[in-house]
């Protein structure tokens, strides 16, 4: 049977050749399947901004379908959608401004890491062992820039340790 191609944006497998592929990749349906994806992941003022220029599609207002579907070029909101739509930007807009606003002046993350580094380097010149953890703990939690704890759903390797340290057991088996 030979190898197989499977794209995930149109849910489809097919043999995998040269030919297939290119066929598969220029075809309409799977620029449709690929635009719809990434459309999943634009931000609400993206979209409201898209909404609010487009006008309303009389057909979908008429019949509430239009042939055309995502495809049209006129919007498919309702009135209520655009208000929540507005109100969720809007929240959105102040809760940034909020932590902008309650954070200490903010730094790159670059600038960040360059700091840490020299601490770092200027506690292990030290060869003080147990301070080094122990500045390193209480750093930790003051010292992280707020653009890295509020990324959710981090995994763990990412996350900052915990304020007392890695629990270590001694115990092997």
């Amino acid at each position: 049977m030979g190898k197989r191609y499977y794209c995930d944006y149109c849910d489809r497998s097919f043999q995998d050749n040269m030919h297939n592929r290119k066929k598969h990749l220029n075809g309409v349906q799977h620029h449709r399947a690929k635009k719809a994806w990434f459309e999943h992941f634009r931000d609400a003022a993206a979209i409201l901004y898209d909404e609010q220029t487009k006008k309303p599609c009389r057909k979908f207002l008429q019949k509430g379908i239009c042939d055309f579907g995502h495809n049209c070029r006129f919007s498919h909101m309702s009135e209520e959608e655009m208000f929540n739509l507005r109100r969720q930007v809007e929240e959105e807009r102040r809760r940034r401004e909020d932590t902008e606003g309650r954070n200490m002046p903010e730094r790159s993350i670059e600038e960040w890491l360059s700091r840490r580094e020299k601490k770092l380097i200027a506690l292990s010149s030290k060869g003080n062992k147990k301070n080094k953890e122990d500045s390193e703990d209480s750093q930790v939690e003051i010292d992280v820039p707020q653009q890295l704890l509020s990324i959710p759903d981090l995994p763990p390797s990412l996350l900052p340790p915990p304020p007392g340290g890695w629990k270590v057991n001694t115990e092997w088996g």
